[in-house]
């Protein structure tokens, strides 16, 4: 059995993310050991709040480190929601962070046109897929996701961007380079299409570790 590693660093819906890959199939290690993650053949980094103190645990830990170093070996990596954030070279939010910088380009605050459409951005939205990946298998040229987010990257290479949405403005909801993924938005809180995504994630961590 394919076994994923959610990295722990603090903040986020971890245990509902640890259920929804449960539920495809693979076993789950929702942990912040070292070693235990070294093991893992797929990482997650989830994440719900600032970029700056998610950066700041994952420091702390170790974990930010122990990330770029499995990426670097080849190891799957996806990001969820602020973890898809976290993968970039930094953020503008609180003042700014520097991220972990397994892709390249900035996160920036969500300014949709008119101004009077709500930040954060909560709720589903219909993403199209702008490029061919395994993470998006089966889903055809687009589905919709539950968003909750202030912020969004904005990558340097738009080769990176495998989906895109719109609120007020088109954003970027789904990236990847290699085996290097990240979504805005909570699959674990996104029905079918959701679920498939982290089936696919998995079955991806499964044939790298093969």
């Amino acid at each position: 059995m394919t076994t994923i590693g959610i990295v722990d660093h603090g903040m986020g819906n971890r245990r509902s993310v640890e259920k929804a890959l449960e539920r495809v199939g693979a076993r789950v290690a929702l942990t912040a050991d070292h070693e235990t993650l070294r093991a893992a053949d797929g990482l997650v980094v989830p994440g719900v709040g600032a970029f700056a103190a998610a950066m700041r645990s994952m420091r702390e830990l170790g974990l930010d480190e122990l990330v770029v170093e499995r990426a670097a070996q080849g190891t799957p990596v996806l990001g969820l929601c602020l973890g898809m954030q976290l993968l970039f070279d930094s953020s503008t939010e609180l003042g700014g962070d520097r991220g972990l910088g397994l892709l390249p380009g900035e996160v920036v605050a969500l300014a949709p046109k008119p101004a009077t459409l709500k930040v954060p951005h909560i709720g589903w939205n219909e993403i199209a897929f702008t490029g061919a990946s395994p993470l998006l298998e089966g889903l055809g040229d687009g589905a919709a996701f539950y968003h909750v987010h202030s912020f969004v990257a904005v990558p340097a290479d738009d080769g990176d961007v495998l989906g895109r949405g719109d609120y007020g403005g088109a954003f970027v909801s789904i990236v990847g380079h290699g085996d290097v993924y990240g979504v805005q938005f909570h699959p674990e809180k996104s029905s079918a299409a959701g679920l498939r995504l982290l089936a696919n994630f998995t079955s991806v961590s499964a044939r790298v570790a093969a």
